[in-house]
C-alpha cells in the first residue's frame, strides 16, 4: 500500500470522486456537537415520524456520526445530481396520468451511489490509509445535516437540502474515516424570506419553518404508510402515486439546476407520465417487471395500486370507473378499499348505491366495509 503525505490530498480525493461520477465532494470534521440530534428527538417525541418506527429505534445512533462509529474523525460527503429534464409540477395538470417522484423514475439510486462510494473508499484507503465506512441513506446517519456542515448545501425551511449549484436535486452519500481531513466551510442558509416550499404543500405538512410532520407528507403517505391513507388527505394527493416533489420543485434555486448526466438516473419513458388506467391493471408479476431496478418496486403491488386508485378517484374522469370496477374483487383488502373510495367519487350516487347493494354486502374485511359505509 502506497501512503501519500501530500498536502493536497483533499484535492486528489475530489479529483478521484469526480472521475468516479460524483458531482460534489466536500469534507467536514466530526468534533463538534450535533444539534440535529435534538431536532430528531423532538420530531420523534411528538410522534411526527408516524409508522417509521426505525427512526425512533435508531435515534441514539443518529445522535452524532461518532455514535455510529467512535473512531471516525472526518467525513467525505458526496453528491450526485439527479435533476429532472422536466418540471415535476407539470404532470399535476394531467389528472389521468400518474405522478411519480423524480428520484424514482430511473434506476434505484442506492445501488449506484453505494457502488461509487465503495470504489472511492477502496482508492482512498489504498492511497492514504486509515479505516473507513461508507453510508447511503438506508443507514442511521443524518446525512443532510452532515452535508450542510460540509458545505454541500443547506437545509431549507422544508428540511430538505438545497444546493446553490444543483438546486433541490442531489443524491447524497458519505464516507466516515479515521483520517483527519481538512474541513470545508459549512454552507449558510440562502432562503432569505422565501417560503414557497411551505406554501405549496398540498397537505400542510410543515407545522412551522424547518419542521416536518411526516404523517401529513404525501411522500410518507404514499410510500411509508402501510394501511389506507386517511380520508382527509386523499383529495390532496391529486395524481401523485409515489412520492411528491412539490416543495422541491418550487424552490427558486432550481434556476441553477441542470438535468442529470447519469443515464441510469434519467427518467424511463414508461415512468415519466404513465396512464393511470394502465397502472390499475397491473398484477404482481407485471408490477415487478415494470418497476424492475426501481425504488418503486419496494413499495409492493398492493400499496402501489392503492395509490393509483386514489389518483383515479381524484381524476374526475367517470370513464375510469370501469377500470376500478375490476379491483372491487381484488385479493387485497387494501386495494378493494381504495377502489370503493375511487368509485364513490366517479359514479353517480344512484349507481354507487346499486353497486353497494350488489357487492358491498358480500364484503368480509372490516376496513373495506368501513369504506363502503363511509362512501354511502
Amino acid at each position: 500500500m502506497t501512503i501519500s503525505t501530500s498536502d493536497d490530498r483533499e484535492d486528489l480525493i475530489r479529483a478521484e470522486a469526480k472521475a468516479l461520477g460524483f458531482d460534489l465532494c466536500r469534507f467536514t470534521d466530526l468534533d463538534d456537537a450535533w444539534p440535529a440530534a435534538g431536532r430528531l428527538a423532538e420530531f420523534v417525541a411528538e410522534g411526527r415520524h408516524g409508522e417509521m418506527g426505525w427512526l425512533a429505534d435508531t435515534a441514539d445512533r443518529r445522535a452524532h456520526p461518532r455514535a455510529m462509529w467512535g473512531e471516525a474523525r472526518s467525513a467525505v460527503v458526496l453528491g450526485i445530481n439527479y435533476g429532472p429534464a422536466r418540471n415535476p409540477l407539470e404532470i399535476l395538470e394531467h389528472p389521468t396520468l400518474g405522478a411519480i417522484s423524480a428520484y424514482a423514475q430511473g434506476d434505484d439510486y442506492h445501488d449506484l451511489v453505494k457502488q461509487r462510494l465503495k470504489a472511492l473508499a477502496r482508492w482512498l484507503q489504498a492511497r492514504f490509509g486509515g479505516e473507513l465506512k461508507v453510508f447511503v441513506d438506508t443507514a442511521p446517519l443524518l446525512e443532510k445535516p452532515l452535508a450542510e456542515r460540509a458545505g454541500v448545501g443547506w437545509q431549507g425551511r422544508h428540511t430538505n437540502l438545497v444546493s446553490r449549484e444543483f438546486g433541490s436535486w442531489l443524491f447524497l452519500g458519505s464516507i466516515l474515516t479515521t483520517l483527519n481531513l481538512a474541513p470545508d466551510a459549512p454552507e449558510a442558509m440562502h432562503c432569505g424570506s422565501c417560503q414557497a416550499c411551505l406554501d405549496i404543500c398540498p397537505t400542510k405538512a410543515f407545522p412551522a419553518p424547518f419542521q416536518l410532520d411526516a404523517r401529513r407528507c404525501i411522500s410518507y403517505l404514499t410510500i411509508e404508510l402501510k394501511g389506507p391513507i386517511p380520508h382527509e388527505f386523499r383529495p390532496a394527493l391529486g395524481n401523485r402515486i409515489y412520492g411528491c416533489d412539490d416543495c422541491l420543485a418550487v424552490c427558486p434555486w432550481n434556476k441553477f439546476a441542470q438535468a442529470a448526466a447519469e443515464q441510469k438516473l434519467s427518467a424511463r419513458e414508461a415512468l415519466r407520465a404513465p396512464s393511470l388506467s394502465n397502472l390499475a391493471m397491473l398484477d404482481d408479476a407485471a408490477f415487478r417487471t415494470l418497476f424492475a431496478k426501481s425504488p418503486v418496486k419496494r413499495l409492493g403491488r398492493d400499496r402501489f395500486i392503492r395509490n393509483v386508485c386514489y389518483a383515479i378517484g381524484n381524476s374526475g374522469e367517470s370513464a375510469l370507473a370501469e377500470v376500478v370496477l375490476r379491483l372491487i374483487e381484488d385479493a387485497s383488502p387494501l386495494v378493494r378499499g381504495a377502489a370503493v373510495w375511487a368509485l364513490s367519487r366517479l359514479l353517480r350516487a344512484d349507481a354507487f348505491a346499486r353497486l353497494k347493494a350488489g357487492i358491498g354486502d358480500l364484503e368480509t374485511d372490516a376496513q373495506v366495509c368501513e369504506e363502503w359505509s363511509a362512501a354511502a
